[in-house]
């Protein structure tokens, strides 16, 4: 018995390890058409996937029908703070593009692309 739970702890110890550039959490999003975001991103299976849950304008927070919509799905953990082969929806043209992110510390850059030319954004770390 002590051997299956020392060895639990181990394979949690180093899963903790290998996550240490963990994405989760709220980000703020750049402002696109007049608005920006908070997006939280968790979890979904083994990638990473991100929510709207809150929105903004110049006026203030407001109740976009974006919020509880998808817009980050199967961003693939890579490591060192890489995230590769998602894809993301931009709200504003309703347009969906393969995606990736590099996560430093409390900057996120995410990037969407289409062939050779990509769309970029940097995110802040809101929690």
């Amino acid at each position: 018995m002590k051997k299956i739970a020392l060895s639990a702890a181990l394979v949690f110890g180093l899963a903790g390890t290998a996550f240490a550039d963990d994405v989760a959490g709220v980000w703020k999003t750049e402002v696109d058409d007049g608005a920006y975001a908070h997006v939280t991103m968790a979890p979904c299976g083994a990638n990473i996937c991100g929510v709207i849950s809150r929105t903004f304008n110049a006026s203030g927070e407001y109740k976009s029908d974006t919020i509880g919509k998808q817009l980050v799905w199967d961003m693939q953990p890579e490591g060192g703070g890489k995230y590769r082969n998602g894809k993301i929806w931009q709200p504003s043209t309703d347009k969906t593009y393969k995606s990736k992110m590099d996560l430093s510390g409390n900057t996120l850059k995410v990037a969407g692309c289409v062939g050779p030319i990509c769309k970029k954004q940097t995110w802040t770390r809101v929690k």
